[in-house]
């Protein structure tokens, strides 16, 4: 089978924030890609708000660089295990990873996640320590640290042969060298070329186009990328579309495109080897093989590991339905809904019985918020449940999904954390300490035992631990589990809230909103310091008499609200409440609004 040595493809794999996208910047700088008065920003491949916001890759991206007459192509990863399904299927278009590591945290979960899923791919990897320069970086333990991780994932002879670069991405430099503080990124790019194998395909075959990932464009619109396997595809050819289980269709192929940097750029044909875009195919899914009409043969696409948790997603039927929000229906929540299931291939929509629930599972809660914020985005209103663990029958026994859970925190706060895990029916796997009076642990416990953890985790350790989690599977369920032992503070009538009414209520917990807010009856506005839910009236005004007296007219000094964030309300909401969600506000509120009705039900489900 021919080889391409013109051509290499390559997926850059790393925990978050270890400095992926900073790496490709640099690469992307360093090969001429811009011009020299151009301006770039900082993380030029994080192109959504999103991302941007949170300083982490949610999608997978696509570029190419120009080295030595050898064109690089690289593909951007999510770091986070949640988005896992984009990496899955992206390490199918190339030949080779670049596994990413911090030069002072060493393997992380996600360094884990992805490097055996490329592993059990057979790809060859390069491994490079990066932030070298940064204070209390350990190279050489991070470089054995990593070579146990291959031997524990299983790698082959020639995979445990890794070579080692030593980088500081953002000060632009890579070196063979660990104390080298200067440079460029040419070691790096020597390094790609010798030891990832160029493509290997048969140029004069039969047409094969694998389809990996999808795009949109609001002027052609739906986009399939993939990489030509075998034989050549032109502008205009007709093929036909197929997978394991669907009917062959033929289509044409319209418009043709390869990365060049940070563009796609049309071109009239590609041979095997080569990683493409081609629109005109509406109805274009993932996983599909564009064939030769005269030898359909579709490939087999990875297996996609299953969501763990899910939520049901309903329409607002809340007084303040319809304020804010642009698309209100069940039928626009349902469109939304199953347009994102085309493209996010590790998520599942499903109907329930009701015409305004739906119930969407993915692999973990930071999966499914960046869904609802991205629908709130785009002008979605909408409520959403607790989230829920999902559980599996195997061999006529109850298994639940398991976390492994890797923490670094200050010593003075270890015995609160394995108190408050061991409540979770966490087990302690491994404990050692770390330069700076840090300890590190590694923990096992059930998903559900999280839900809501991560706000505890940073009350306990006063915002100086670090917290990381990744899928290990299903194991025999652990038992009952406590959860939120605190109950909520909830809204007596409509109205709009005000001070001297949140001044009287502030001393049976915290609040969470502030004076001048418009509540109805049955919204959450507060955490209760006793196990109980209770209701209160935060619009009472003060009552207008003439009387004055000392001590009755003190300015009120209110505790400032504390606002909960999108993942901070989803941990927070029981069974029996609901998030509502609006492109502008994020409301709790009880599923039964009328403190009456509540009452009636939890006296006939006693």
């Amino acid at each position: 089978m021919a080889q391409r040595n013109d051509i290499r493809n390559i997926a850059i794999i790393a925990h978050v924030d270890h400095g992926k996208t900073t790496l490709v910047d640099e690469m992307l700088k360093q090969s001429g890609i811009f011009r020299a008065n151009e301006q770039v920003q900082e993380r030029v491949m994080d192109s959504n708000d999103l991302e941007r916001e949170r300083g982490i890759t949610i999608l997978s991206k696509n570029t190419a660089i120009h080295y030595k007459d050898t064109k690089i192509n690289i593909v951007d990863t999510p770091g986070h295990a949640d988005f896992g399904g984009e990496v899955e299927r992206i390490l199918m278009m190339v030949d080779g990873v670049l596994l990413l590591v911090d030069a002072f945290e060493g393997c992380m979960p996600q360094t884990r996640f992805v490097l055996k899923k490329a592993l059990g791919l057979r790809k060859k990897a390069l491994v490079v320590i990066n932030k070298v320069d940064r204070p209390g970086a350990r190279p050489d333990e991070v470089v054995d640290e990593v070579l146990d991780l291959f031997i524990e994932l299983g790698a082959d002879d020639d995979q445990l042969e890794f070579p080692v670069i030593y980088a500081s991405a953002r000060n632009g430099y890579s070196s063979l060298d660990k104390d080298a503080r200067s440079g460029d990124m040419r070691p790096l790019l020597d390094s790609i070329l010798q030891n990832i194998e160029p493509p290997k395909g048969d140029e004069h075959g039969a047409t094969q186009v694998l389809f990996s990932s999808l795009d949109y464009d609001d002027y052609i619109g739906r986009i399939g990328i993939g990489r030509v396997e075998r034989g050549s595809i032109r502008k205009n050819q007709q093929v036909v579309l197929c997978s394991a289980d669907k009917e062959p269709r033929q289509v044409r192929i319209s418009r043709l495109y390869q990365f060049e940097g940070l563009h796609r750029v049309e071109v009239e044909n590609a041979t095997a080897g080569d990683i493409i875009c081609v629109s005109g195919i509406d109805d274009l899914n993932i996983g599909e093989t564009a064939c030769d009409p005269e030898c359909v043969e579709p490939l087999p696409f990875i297996k996609i590991d299953e969501p763990t948790i899910s939520m049901n997603f309903l329409v607002n039927d809340s007084p303040f339905a319809g304020r804010e929000g642009k698309f209100v229906t069940s039928r626009n929540l349902r469109d939304r809904l199953f347009k994102e299931v085309e493209t996010n291939v590790s998520m599942r929509v499903e109907e329930t019985e009701t015409t305004d629930t739906f119930k969407v599972s993915g692999r973990g809660e930071l999966h499914l918020s960046i869904l609802i914020e991205t629908m709130r985005r785009q002008g979605y209103e909408f409520q959403v449940s607790r989230p829920k663990v999902i559980f599996k029958e195997i061999d006529g026994k109850l298994h639940e999904p398991m976390e492994l859970m890797i923490i670094e925190v200050p010593e003075q706060y270890v015995g609160a954390v394995i108190e408050k895990l061991g409540h979770r029916k966490g087990e302690l796997e491994n404990m050692g300490a770390r330069d700076g009076g840090s300890t590190h642990l590694e923990f096992k416990v059930p998903s559900r035992g999280l839900i809501g953890y991560r706000s505890e985790f940073m009350t306990d350790t006063n915002g100086n631990g670090i917290m990381n989690q990744l899928f290990a599977g299903y194991e025999l369920y652990k038992g009952d589990i406590p959860m939120r032992e605190r109950g909520s503070i909830v809204v007596h009538e409509t109205g709009t809230s005000t001070g001297y009414g949140l001044f009287n209520t502030q001393d049976r917990g915290r609040i969470f909103i502030g004076p001048g807010v418009d509540v109805y009856e049955g919204m959450i506005v507060g955490e209760c310091a006793k196990n109980e839910d209770i209701v209160c009236n935060v619009r009472k005004k003060k009552q207008m008499t003439n009387t004055r007296a000392a001590g009755s007219d003190e300015a009120l000094r209110l505790i400032p609200a504390s606002t909960l964030s999108l993942e901070q309300s989803m941990e927070f909401i029981k069974d029996d409440e609901l998030l509502e969600v609006t492109p502008k506000t994020l409301r709790l509120r009880k599923k039964i609004l009328s403190k009456e009705m509540r009452m009636k039900h939890q006296f006939r489900n006693k």
